[in-house]
């Protein structure tokens, strides 16, 4: 009798918690990222926009720009990681968007390409710890078997910001200037400091929205994931000899790739589609919602079949290699615009279909203390392939021709596909486990 009575308990909490968590955590951290997206692409929008000719930027000071950002994007990407196990990752990232407030009204204000260059590399140090930090604080409240849809619906903030910001630049460029771009979008900032002060919380322990039943339940499991995981040596290394492991390496590399291929497309989609439409800011703005669109489906997609069959490897390498195809088509069916315009809507359906599934990656190979801190690694040092992407996109446009720099992303995309099929089968959930979530009753705190 105590048995089923448990067992009722049991399957309660499974349907309520998971309810909660998604309308709780998610849509704050969510909004915060959207923001976070939209203050670093706008500079997309702006340079065709006007931004180029008032400041006398060449394509290459251009793909600079655009880059510059993920230079100082690395700095506090280990620390944000760190702050978030250790600290509140809810503070680290409210301070963060006072800094986004500032830094982009101050863009608005620029007057040469110096002040611009410097106030990118501002702003990257600003959101460098986001995405380590809103993993971690994922992490503390999504067991293994969610992970990958919750890491998703967080990383889909790339394709609603691109949704969002695609319309609404368009729009301010056509209606105002590609100054007011920057000034509305860095008070839209402040709002979501007001939001994000009065919702988020770290961890499930703080929370005072769940039952006791409810957040004990949660605790156990993690705690038991945990437990699962504590006598692989890998997981409880040292950042030193984390460092000296081949595997984070390939993660760092095929991370780095992915992200050459990822900013490379947004960072000068505007560009290519005005020079293959031909059209105005306002239209660019329209046709650049439909990738986004894409992306979201993707997203949904990949990180639901991996979750479903716990195929971690399969379901990050299929979608680099459509990423990469579509690149491809995109140049090669040129002459016919609106069939490259439909490869660049396919771009957009894989451009963060891996991305979620990446990232549940790490939780696998580390302990939770050591994860905050690889996550930071892994997209500190893999980040740099956004600086890379857009800077060698601006190059090779100046020097060769426009196909030239749409090539080379989907040649670096290709080398994150190969990469993501040498990861070892250890990154797989185990069949047992793929379509079922931790068995953890809950116990009293």
């Amino acid at each position: 009798m105590n048995k089923n009575s448990d067992t009722l308990q049991s399957n309660r909490l499974l349907k309520e918690i998971p309810k909660q968590r998604w309308l709780r955590i998610i849509p704050p951290i969510l909004i915060a990222c959207i923001i976070s997206y939209m203050d670093r692409v706008n500079i997309a929008f702006a340079m065709p926009g006007g931004m180029d000719a008032d400041l006398g930027i060449t394509a290459s000071m251009a793909g600079l720009a655009g880059g510059i950002f993920f230079i100082g994007y690395l700095f506090l990407q280990v620390p944000g990681g760190k702050i978030a196990v250790h600290g509140s990752g809810k503070k680290f990232i409210g301070w963060s968007l006072v800094a986004w407030v500032i830094i982009s009204i101050l863009t608005g204000l620029v007057t040469n390409h110096y002040q611009l260059l410097f106030l990118r590399f501002a702003l990257g140090v600003a959101e460098g710890g986001m995405l380590p930090v809103v993993l971690t604080m994922i992490s503390n409240w999504f067991p293994d078997a969610e992970r990958g849809r919750a890491n998703a619906i967080v990383i889909m903030f790339v394709p609603i910001a691109g949704i969002i910001t695609a319309p609404l630049s368009g729009l301010i460029i056509s209606a105002l200037d590609w100054r007011w771009l920057f000034i509305i979008e860095g008070l839209l900032s402040a709002v979501v400091l007001v939001m994000w002060v009065l919702t988020v919380c770290d961890r499930p322990q703080e929370a005072r929205w769940i039952s006791p039943e409810e957040k004990n339940w949660l605790i156990s499991t993690l705690a038991a994931e945990q437990k699962a995981i504590a006598g692989k040596e890998v997981r409880n290394a040292s950042l030193g000899a984390v460092l000296a492991n081949r595997t984070m390496w390939q993660l760092i590399a095929l991370n780095f790739f992915y992200q050459t291929g990822i900013y490379g497309y947004t960072l000068w989609l505007p560009t290519i589609l005005k020079e293959l439409t031909h059209s105005t800011m306002g239209q660019v703005g329209v046709l650049a919602i439909l990738p986004y669109i894409g992306a979201v489906a993707g997203m949904l997609l990949f990180s639901s079949l991996s979750d479903r069959t716990g195929k971690r490897k399969l379901y990050v390498f299929l979608p680099l290699l459509g990423f990469a195809a579509c690149m491809f088509l995109s140049v090669m069916l040129k002459n016919t615009v609106w069939l490259s315009y439909a490869a660049l809507v396919g771009c957009g359906f894989f451009l963060q279909s891996a991305a979620g599934v990446f990232w549940t990656i790490p939780a696998k190979l580390f302990s939770a203390e050591m994860a905050g801190g690889a996550r930071g690694v892994i997209n500190a040092l893999g980040n740099l392939g956004g600086f890379c992407g857009p800077y060698a996109v601006g190059l090779l446009i100046t020097f060769y021709s426009k196909d030239a720099g749409v090539y080379c992303l989907a040649i670096s995309l290709t080398l994150a596909a190969l990469m993501a099929l040498l990861l070892p089968a250890r990154c797989d959930v185990p069949a047992q486990s793929a379509n079922k979530l931790p068995d953890s009753r809950p116990t009293a705190a």
